[in-house]
């Protein structure tokens, strides 16, 4: 019912349809993102809507809805995480740990983060929390949301009628795929902070 919803809106709204809904899906708002894009491709394909300023519409509206979870993590991602507190979720040298290893490799979990459902929502908080600065943020989280964005737009312009067949199948294993990726992040971060306490009241 939501979903079907969503596409109405889609079709009557067109771009800003589009940028709207995916804009709220990137902050957290349980919105079908990739059925969306691919539904948009499709109106592409048949040629209700323009392939450009479809791809941009898109870009746009993700873009914007990670660069608010970004401000969100800059004003509460250091209280969540307890960045410098003694009692904070993670201790001041677990929080340097993750910035280092964000450093490293974490930037591109920025980009590809948006390919994992439930992962792309949290990444950019943590991001913030734990102090990217905000040109290395855009220039792997807006990379990331091209790539997306343009992956599945181009999925449903070339599935074409197929599309709904097809992307109800995709969206369902994404989904599982992304409950599964974020379980084991979270079983790994509650672990090493578990260890780290212990080890410091050791």
């Amino acid at each position: 019912m939501v979903r079907a919803k969503l596409v109405a809106w889609v079709v009557q709204h067109g771009y800003l349809g589009l940028g709207s809904v995916l804009a709220l899906g990137v902050v957290g708002v349980p919105v079908p993102d990739e059925v969306l894009l691919t539904f948009a491709g499709y109106r592409v394909s048949i040629g209700k809507l323009q392939l450009v300023p479809t791809l941009i519409a898109a870009f746009l509206g993700s873009a914007c809805g990670i660069t608010v979870s970004y401000a969100a993590g800059r004003v509460l991602g250091g209280w969540l995480l307890g960045v410098g507190e003694r009692h904070g979720f993670l201790p001041a040298q677990r929080v340097t740990a993750v910035r280092r290893w964000f450093e490293r490799f974490g930037r591109w979990s920025l980009t590809l983060g948006y390919f994992v459902p439930g992962l792309r929502h949290v990444i950019a908080i943590i991001a913030a929390g734990v102090g990217v600065p905000f040109p290395t943020f855009a220039l792997f989280a807006y990379l990331g949301a091209l790539a997306w964005v343009s992956s599945f737009v181009g999925l449903g312009y070339l599935l074409g009628e197929e599309w709904h067949s097809v992307v109800a199948t995709l969206h369902h294993h994404l989904v599982v795929f992304g409950a599964a990726v974020t379980a084991i992040l979270a079983v790994l971060l509650l672990s090493r902070v578990w260890r780290a306490r212990h080890a410091t009241r050791g």
